[in-house]
């Protein structure tokens, strides 16, 4: 992975070069992932004039082969127990390579951050480095996409256990921390973000945490959770209806929400615009007359993060690459009753390479527990 981590951080020294920076200073945890591997909490990652550093409050001894950064890179450990700030430090160690301007993630850093970055160096300039590693990030390698691959099948896996125990009597809170332990036990670092269970009329609500409310026969049962594997994380999201046979009304909610996600995913080919794929799926809901309970947008960029670049929303700019991984979530809600969510993770593909690529294949037909 060295070779991989020297190439990103190449791309990004020709970008900040371009810019007429001669360093940069990246401090947001998931971009010190990207360009440096696994490091411990707090680093920071300093491309230097001279060389490159990776700027720590603490040692790195005792960390597993897996969680240890690029070993090309050379870790300056800060002294003293409280160890001070890594930005702060690696500011220092910027003007002594004798650069005399610094790009810094101006949206990560706080106020009070950024005038201690001009205090250690004031004669620094610092320039803003804004999301040029963000959006270094969007299209991921095949190795990430590996990573994000087996993060869902881990939720396949804890998904589908939970779905052959029995769910009645049991509350919102304990279903999503049996999930979450499943997740743990199938091999994930931990959830992707605290896990989703949503029953009765809370069903088919976005992000819902979880409550004290018991399952109860005849209820929608929404389930959203999500696996981190080797820091990337994938999510899925499923509906399914507690005890008996589906009302009408559900069966009628439930194919239409289906049939929104299907569109949705079918829209995903390299060039698409985002706006164009939210378009797709919320059209389908829309033309039904649900305008009302639908979510702000229909999917995602997954990654390092659980939201990340690209946003598929009404709003949205820009076009979709090849081997990026997104989610489509389209969802209603009706306030009293309940509602449907259905959320997938899935990778950009063009038509010649079979189209998109899913990665979580529990099934999506509403099954009755």
């Amino acid at each position: 992975m060295s070779e991989v981590y020297a190439a990103r951080r190449t791309r990004l020294r020709d970008y900040c070069n371009a810019g007429g920076s001669a360093a940069a200073l990246v401090t947001r945890p998931a971009n010190v992932r990207y360009l440096a591997g696994p490091a411990p909490r707090g680093a920071v990652l300093l491309l230097g004039r001279t060389e490159d550093l990776l700027v720590c409050a603490g040692p790195i001894e005792g960390r597993s082969a897996q969680e240890r950064p690029d070993a090309a890179l050379r870790v300056q450990n800060l002294p003293g127990s409280g160890g001070g700030d890594p930005a702060v430090a690696a500011a220092d160690l910027a003007a002594g390579q004798g650069a005399d301007s610094l790009a810094v993630e101006e949206h990560h850093l706080t106020v009070a951050r950024h005038r201690a970055l001009g205090s250690v160096a004031p004669r620094l300039r610092l320039a803003g480095l804004g999301c040029a590693v963000e959006q270094l990030r969007v299209v991921k390698d095949e190795e990430e996409i590996s990573c994000l691959r087996i993060g869902a099948e881990i939720a396949d896996q804890a998904l589908g256990e939970l779905l052959e125990s029995i769910l009645v009597g049991r509350t919102e809170r304990h279903l999503a921390l049996e999930l979450e332990r499943r997740l743990v036990d199938h091999g994930a670092d931990g959830p992707a973000f605290p896990t989703s269970v949503a029953t009765g009329p809370n069903a088919g609500r976005p992000a819902h945490r979880p409550t004290d409310r018991r399952v109860e026969e005849g209820d929608f049962l929404s389930v959203c959770l999500g696996a981190t594997y080797r820091g990337y994380r994938c999510e899925i999201g499923r509906t399914f209806v507690i005890g008996t046979a589906p009302a009408d009304w559900q069966i009628e909610l439930y194919d239409l929400v289906f049939a929104a996600q299907r569109a949705g995913r079918e829209s995903l080919v390299p060039g698409a615009a985002c706006r164009d794929v939210d378009r797709a799926a919320r059209q389908v809901l829309d033309s039904a007359g649900y305008t009302e309970g639908l979510t702000a947008l229909t999917g995602h960029g997954v990654g390092l993060e659980i939201d990340e670049d690209p946003q598929l929303s009404p709003a949205a700019m820009g076009k979709l690459d090849a081997c990026v991984p997104v989610t489509v979530e389209p969802g209603v809600h009706l306030p009293g009753r309940g509602g449907v969510r259905i959320d997938d993770t899935l990778v950009v593909r063009p038509e010649a390479d079979g189209g998109p690529e899913l990665l979580t294949i529990t099934t999506k037909e509403l099954l009755a527990l």
